[in-house]
């Protein structure tokens, strides 16, 4: 039985986790879980994951979640793939989880928390918070100057390898997320690290070409949610000088 990846390619670890598996020629199912349907809700998924987030995964009898660990069993658990995404030496598997830890502690705070609250939020008819955002791209922006001076000062992949790791494709998915802010916005953020850009570039070159397949739905997405935002602050921004 094929391993079965659930998932939505608007979320950065679900994208992971399908380029890992296509990369690594590992033989997968895709099944789509709509998160703005809600169908991370139903009782069917909820089978598979009971805390109703994606990605999970499905192989044999078992059922597993979160991304980072679904890497590292993949990692585990196929023997073609190759061994630079997650070493055997203890100390290289070990940066590599200090860095996956860090991730989820700091930069998919400040990326998810900033899209999620400046843009999918008032796209979906949720109420955002101007001080959210504001703590979100400041996580954001400290997290990015940690990933230029630190994890990136002595290689061109996370924690000063020659090539990318399961860390290197998990927190490269979740920079991708900022391609749905605004042009102007994008390239305040992202302009000041070149390291970052680069290695951005050096992650989608090691996973050609399904760095950009699977990223696809993000890139055909990114014009309309632009076109969006301009037409919902348009009319916010009317509202208040209606006010004045």
């Amino acid at each position: 039985m094929a391993l079965k990846v659930y998932g939505d390619r608007m979320s950065e670890p679900t994208r992971a986790v399908l380029i890992f598996c296509k990369k690594n020629g590992i033989d997968f199912e895709e099944i789509l879980v709509d998160v703005l349907k809600g169908d991370q809700f139903s009782p069917k998924y909820k089978a598979i994951n009971p805390m109703n987030q994606i990605p999970a995964i499905v192989d044999g009898q078992l059922k597993l979640f979160e991304s980072h660990a679904i890497l590292i069993y993949l990692c585990c658990a196929f023997p073609g793939v190759a061994s630079h995404w997650y070493p055997g030496d203890p100390a290289k598997r070990a940066k590599i989880h200090s860095i996956l830890d860090w991730h989820h502690s700091y930069l998919r705070r400040g990326a998810a928390g900033l899209v999620f609250n400046s843009i999918l939020a008032p796209l979906n008819g949720m109420r955002s918070y101007p001080q959210i955002i504001i703590q979100a791209e400041e996580i954001l922006l400290r997290s990015l100057s940690k990933l230029e001076n630190v994890w990136l000062k002595d290689g061109s992949f996370l924690g000063g390898s020659s090539q990318p790791s399961i860390a290197d494709l998990s927190l490269a998915c979740e920079v991708m997320q900022l391609e749905l802010l605004s042009e102007k916005d994008y390239h305040r953020i992202l302009s000041p690290y070149k390291k970052v850009k680069k290695w951005i570039e050096d992650t989608r070159s090691a996973t050609a070409p399904y760095f950009d397949e699977v990223h696809e739905l993000l890139f055909e997405s990114q014009k309309g949610i632009r076109e969006k935002m301009v037409i919902h602050y348009g009319k916010n921004n009317a509202r208040s000088k209606s006010k004045m």
